[in-house]
């Protein structure tokens, strides 16, 4: 096939479509090449070298991540001269790095730790020489910045431009070249977005999550306090991996019996709040359309994307949907319903999430997420912590029993479940808006044109008689183009969803972490996504206004859906923020 170029990896004939690089060949001949800083289509700058290989036509040893290959090129990765040259780099790294790896969060789970292992690289001191120190950042809710263990890989500066923000960058030159802000100000002072897409890729320890592990066994300690916990619909997807099991397992059952196991009283499911989430947005979305209100109405739900529109483009802040996110709303639900159903002080209730996003941190100190007049949510946490809590409980997780959560704040809907993909929000949204705006049981209920991990999608629906026109974007960088057509007035949708982190939750900053070997070959997002979607189908009842839990609380506690009640307690404010302060 005149597209397809034939090579020989260590001797093994490959046939691969052209402009394929060496690394991608060697992929195809089953040989992996190791690799440091390379991300595909993120970080594709072929810097640290760890790569390199010998091909014929090419002068020297050649990174194998961006060298292309050629018509019977023939590749070695792995002589003595190959294998010396990282070794190399590796304690040349290993010279400048922070090695104290037993107390490292990421001993275990570093791709640098690893990559010394397996090549048999042990730090002997022939390089050391002079090595900068570093402040650690910890000015952020959400994030721990710590240059004394980066090795200048670029990852994050890559990941954080295609998140638009670009907050971060390379400051100085020669050996005082090192991952900073612009004029060196702390991560509070700048405009992130707290997504911590820059921890996922990370292959260090110089960029995670803020650990808030220790106020949540403080909590658990405290017998006059009331633990409730609540997890976000994409955890059960993902939670797995930290464990060893393969991407896309559900494990939802696994995590319900572990969280008791922690110690928590009651152990509930952010996917009630999701279903809330939809009635309150859905019936928004109607008396928009109906009163002539500000359009196209664009969800609330990913606190990252709520703050890149405070920050970039506050001046559109009226076009949010007012509807605090699921984890707010269970927090919130948690601190006046449940509080007075159990005639338990909201002041005692310690109330923790488990969730997929970095930014959540942030969000649980905005202001207008005080329903109870004290904070909805008290802690947030990662899937990354609550793994290590589980293992740091001596917890067997993989074999665990299923159990169920506790009700009444559990029941949910395939609705609810999709939200942790893109897309997910906006076709739980229109299974409901169909159903009240045409007053029926409508039986169609996929919207298949806004699923998929596509950056943006559009589509069109025919609903009551009406043209519906939506939009589904994920990253900031899609968000951004979505909003200047909004702001420029090019845009003609009524409906919108957006999510801070690419592909969604399930792609979230607090997901857990993934080596460039698997980022790179291996579609997490699908397959993350994909368990979610097969629950959804798998459910008796897939609308969110459905639920019985959901119609029994309107009942018994907030009457009608968008009622003056619910607006005091499931709704909230938005405000622009300065750039830099």
């Amino acid at each position: 096939m005149e597209n397809m170029v034939n090579v020989k990896i260590n001797g093994i004939a490959v046939s691969v479509p052209k402009g394929s690089t060496i690394l991608e060949a060697a992929r195809a001949a089953g040989v992996e090449i190791p690799t440091l800083c390379y991300l595909k289509e993120i970080n594709e700058i072929g810097a640290c070298r760890i790569c390199v290989v010998e091909a014929t036509g090419a002068r020297g040893l050649v990174a194998a991540c961006v060298f292309p290959v050629a018509e019977g090129m023939e590749v070695r990765t792995n002589t003595p001269a190959i294998q010396k040259a990282r070794k190399t780099t590796l304690e040349l790294i290993l010279s400048m790095h922070d090695k104290r790896c037993l107390s490292c969060v990421r001993s275990q789970d570093c791709e640098l730790q690893k990559l010394c292992h397996d090549l048999g690289v042990e730090y002997t001191g022939r390089f050391e020489g002079y090595t900068p120190k570093y402040e650690i950042d910890e000015s952020a809710p959400h994030l721990v910045r710590d240059n004394n263990k980066c090795i200048l890989c670029r990852r994050c500066v890559a990941v954080c431009n295609q998140q638009y923000v670009s907050v971060i960058g390379a400051n100085d030159r020669g050996i005082h070249t090192h991952i900073g802000t612009p004029f060196e100000k702390p991560l509070d002072e700048v405009p992130c977005i707290s997504c911590g897409q820059c921890t996922v890729v990370c292959p260090t320890a110089a960029l995670v999550e803020k650990d808030d592990t220790d106020k949540v066994w403080e909590a658990l300690a405290d017998p006059t306090k009331h633990v409730v916990v609540q997890a976000a619909p994409s955890i059960r997807v993902t939670l797995g991996e930290c464990f060893g099991m393969p991407i896309g397992t559900n494990v939802e059952g696994k995590m319900a019996a572990a969280l008791r196991r922690l110690g928590f009283d009651k152990v509930f499911d952010t996917n009630f709040s999701a279903d809330m989430t939809i009635v309150e947005e859905a019936t928004e979305f109607i008396e928009r359309v109906k009163n002539n209100g500000v359009l196209p109405m664009i969800t609330s739900c990913s606190p990252g994307w709520v703050k890149f529109a405070e920050l970039y483009y506050p001046e559109l802040l009226d076009n949010l949907s007012t509807c605090k996110s699921p984890q707010q709303m269970m927090g919130a639900i948690i601190k006046t319903y449940y509080a007075k159903k159990n005639n338990i002080d909201p002041k005692d209730i310690v109330s923790v999430s488990v969730m997929p996003c970095t930014a959540k941190k942030f969000e649980i100190g905005r202001e207008h997420e005080s329903a109870a007049g004290v904070p909805d949510v008290d802690i947030a946490i990662t899937t990354r912590e609550l793994a290590r809590m589980i293992k740091m409980a001596g917890i067997d997780f993989v074999n665990l029993p299923d159990e169920d959560f506790d009700n009444p704040l559990s029941d949910d809907t395939g609705a609810a479940v999709i939200f942790g993909a893109t897309g997910g929000v906006m076709e739980a949204a229109l299974r409901t808006a169909n159903d009240l705006l045409t007053g029926k049981d409508n039986d169609a209920i996929e919207f298949k044109e806004v699923r998929g991990t596509a950056g943006l999608k559009e589509a069109v629906y025919n609903i009551a008689g009406m043209e519906v026109k939506v939009a589904v974007a994920s990253g900031a960088e899609n968000a951004n183009y979505v909003m200047s057509r909004i702001k420029d007035g090019t845009a003609d949708w009524h409906f919108v969803e957006i999510m801070g982190c690419p592909g969604g939750c399930i792609n979230g900053g607090g997901q857990p972490l993934q080596p460039a070997s698997v980022r790179n070959f291996t579609d997490i997002k699908a397959l993350r996504s994909k368990a979610l979607y097969d629950q959804d189908a798998s459910m008796a009842i897939r609308k969110s206004h459905k639920s019985p839990a959901v119609k029994a609380i309107y009942e018994e506690f907030f009457g009608e859906y968008g009622s003056h009640k619910a607006h005091e307690i499931l709704h909230t404010k938005y405000t622009a923020r300065p750039k830099y302060k």
